[in-house]
């Protein structure tokens, strides 16, 4: 039986590994909705290879180009927010959902709200409103499947397990372009040299954000949301090999690892096909080729962004949304040649220690509204906060 598949930000490398999971199999699949942010011409060579029913482009100012791209055709080009949300309302059975950003949230609930299993690569959505998603997941019988590949190997690894029975849990980290860098030198990194990821292919954003860790720390705010584990009892190891993705400790000692290669195919594949397990193109690990793993610590003083993290889980609310914005802000600022590397931590530090302690706005509701509220007031206190 075919299913319906729509991915939002396909133009991406996840949405594009999507795609090629998918292209394996066309006979499988019928393409709904596929997006993108301004990338036409691959927005419009890829709903014309899959048959999309319908391209949208965030971009409004690229719709007439989109349109020429698909004259003829039977897709429908469509732009911006109110087309996204609508392509997110279409039916589908299985929808990617790897619109980077706060962007991404929106069109999730849409998709849940019509019951399809949502395969969750955009971190924001549990960073910001992690209750909200799984509530509204609940609610309307549909699944939320994690994509990134260190919430995949917790999952995976607690398969058929109780989770009573879990002491802990460890997400890797690489370290990204600067983990063997002396301390002294961070401060003067430029963008181009964080934008340069040993091990994995992802875009410029994500890799700049795996130098800081500001990556990982959205992934531990994650792993709370998704699995409801206490955040004393979620670690993170440094792992450069990227080859164990994650690891859960039962009380009995035992520790359950995901081994694999780094290759979000996998984890996209595995959404895709759950509950089943489907060949897949990734390389088979020679792990005596490999012939040691290593594990270490991070060091608090070089990724100072996980220690924002536990702050931000031990206040809860709405202060991930308040976190996530001003880590946007930061990133913005830093990529903007405005403020150094280190001085990011700086910046989202001394957002949080205006914001968190007003509990009116932590503490509100969990609603869109409330939730943009924050994430503003946390991007324009970032944008003008004075890093030391």
């Amino acid at each position: 039986m075919r299913r319906k598949i729509s991915i939002f930000g396909a133009t991406g490398s996840i949405g594009q590994s999507t795609l090629d999971l998918i292209g394996r199999a066309p006979e499988d699949y019928d393409v709904v909705a596929l997006t993108g942010g301004g990338n036409v011409a691959q927005l419009a060579a890829d709903a014309l290879k899959f048959g999309a029913d319908v391209a949208v482009i965030a971009d409004e100012a690229c719709l007439p180009e989109l349109r020429a791209a698909l004259a003829g055709s039977q897709t429908e080009a469509t732009a911006g927010q109110a087309a996204l949300l609508e392509a997110a309302t279409r039916p589908a059975d299985w929808v990617m959902s790897a619109i980077v950003g706060a962007a991404g949230l929106e069109p999730g609930l849409k998709a849940l709200e019509q019951g399809a299993t949502l395969a969750l690569a955009n971190k924001e959505s549990l960073v910001t409103a992690g209750k909200l998603l799984m509530e509204t997941a609940a609610k309307h019988g549909a699944r939320v499947l994690p994509v990134d590949s260190e919430h995949s190997a917790v999952f995976q690894a607690l398969v058929g397990e109780d989770m009573g029975a879990v002491e802990r849990v460890i997400i890797t980290a690489s370290g990204g372009a600067f983990r063997d860098w002396p301390l002294e030198r961070l401060a003067g990194a430029s963008v181009d040299e964080a934008s340069s990821h040993p091990n994995w292919d992802m875009g410029q954003r994500i890799t700049i954000d795996s130098a800081s860790m500001f990556n990982k720390a959205l992934e531990l705010i994650e792993t709370r949301e998704y699995f409801g584990i206490d955040p004393e009892k979620i670690e993170v190891l440094v792992h450069p090999q990227s080859i164990v993705h994650a690891l859960v400790g039962f009380q009995d000692g035992g520790l359950m690892a995901h081994v694999g290669p780094p290759d979000m195919r996998h984890a996209i594949g595995y959404a895709l096909h759950y509950p089943t397990r489907e060949k897949l193109p990734v390389e088979r690990l020679d792990l005596a080729h490999i012939g040691q793993l290593e594990f270490s610590n991070p060091d608090p003083k070089r990724y100072p962004a996980l220690r924002l993290a536990y702050e931000v889980m031990g206040r809860g609310g709405l202060s991930g949304a308040v976190f996530n914005a001003a880590k946007d802000m930061a990133l913005d600022r830093f990529m903007a040649r405005q403020i150094g590397f280190t001085q990011m931590a700086d910046v989202v530090k001394a957002t949080l220690d205006q914001l968190l302690p007003d509990d009116g706005l932590i503490d509100a509701p969990m609603t869109l509204d409330n939730l943009r509220r924050a994430a503003h007031l946390g991007q324009s206190t970032a944008q003008s906060v004075t890093p030391r």
